[in-house]
């Protein structure tokens, strides 16, 4: 509801009325003595004490243990008592600017009361309506009708769709995360999620594909950056041609006819599952050839890459496991498609 004195000192006179406590959240240090004053005069019979997390740390003690022993009715106080305080006895919170809190945070602060058998009341005040944004509204529509028993999973649902996931991987996080790129990270993730679990885990190869090619999804194909970065992870986790030509038909339904570059991305995904499990380390195109690394125990029959490479004069094997093929100059997709065929043949 809107902010109003008449508002606030029904508030705390029904909870005083009860003898119980009472929680004001005004996330504002500079201006909470003005509100605690404004308080005072409101409800003139009322206790009132201030904590906030400017304070020493003695003296916000002091407030917190006189607070506990009912020596005030009204604790005036920032988020600081967002967590891990348990006052049965305070059963009335009225948060200020209920506009300026997250989903989450709200969830937290309403859940500062009702400890008790004691029916417990929230007020969130806000300025005029005319003044929320959408996003606001849809938060504080979210808390109020979000509130019977194990709603805390659907708040934290709404959350995570209103916030976004945040940047797991990106620049503004610390330490070398931003260095291994997203692919890399889950992969890591279901490996340590595959051992902990007792499971054989198999050598990976690390293929590196190098054809000069546009594989990104554009901006105006896929709005959403949030889309865009699932839809690049379910491209790299897709394990058979089946899957690769499912998530292709969910993506044309759903944002039309596919760009070019995201067909060539469909296409390194398959040649990328086709090259791990033969066991190739690279592939690099250098002008009208490529040049395909095998690893030592590259799963490839020697008398069948003895025969491919007889096949022309364009091909050659050297002893260090570099198979290079001559390639017409063609569409980057058609260079691709043969490399598939090759990989498809030598299995």
């Amino acid at each position: 509801m809107q902010f109003s004195e008449g508002v606030i000192r029904s508030a705390i006179e029904l909870e005083l009325s009860r003898s119980g406590q009472i929680f004001f959240i005004h996330n504002r240090v500079e201006s909470i003595e003005a509100i605690a004053a404004l308080i005072q005069k409101i409800v003139p019979n009322a206790r009132v004490a201030i904590g906030h997390g400017q304070m020493n740390e003695k003296e916000m003690e002091q407030v917190m243990l006189d607070f506990i022993d009912y020596k005030y009715d009204v604790l005036v106080a920032t988020t600081i008592i967002e967590n891990g305080i348990d006052i049965p006895r305070a059963n009335t919170i009225i948060i200020n600017r209920a506009d300026n809190y997250g989903l989450s945070q709200l969830y937290q602060l309403r859940g500062r009361v009702g400890r008790s058998n004691r029916r417990a009341y929230a007020y969130l005040l806000i300025p005029s309506e005319i003044e929320l944004t959408p996003i606001a509204r849809r938060r504080l529509s979210a808390i109020r009708e979000f509130s019977d028993l194990g709603a805390g999973f659907r708040i934290a649902a709404l959350d995570l769709e209103l916030r976004g996931a945040g940047n797991i991987l990106g620049g503004q996080q610390s330490g070398h995360l931003d260095a291994l790129g997203f692919d890399l990270y889950t992969k890591m993730l279901e490996r340590t999620i595959a051992e902990l679990r007792g499971e054989e885990i198999a050598d990976e190869t690390s293929v590196s594909i190098n054809l000069g090619v546009d594989v990104s999804i554009p901006k105006d194909y896929i709005v959403e950056a949030s889309q865009r970065l699932r839809t690049y992870k379910r491209i790299s986790s897709a394990e058979s041609d089946e899957s690769l030509s499912q998530i292709h038909a969910e993506i044309e339904d759903r944002y039309g006819r596919v760009p070019e570059s995201v067909n060539s991305l469909f296409e390194y995904g398959r040649l990328r599952k086709i090259a791990e499990r033969m066991g190739i380390v690279s592939v690099d195109r250098a002008g009208s050839s490529l040049a395909i690394k095998l690893s030592e125990n590259a799963r490839v029959d020697p008398e069948k890459l003895l025969e491919f490479v007889a096949e022309s004069d364009d091909r050659s094997f050297s002893p260090s496991g570099i198979l290079r093929v001559g390639i017409e100059r063609e569409p980057i997709k058609t260079a691709i498609d043969v490399i598939l065929a090759i990989g498809k043949q030598l299995l």
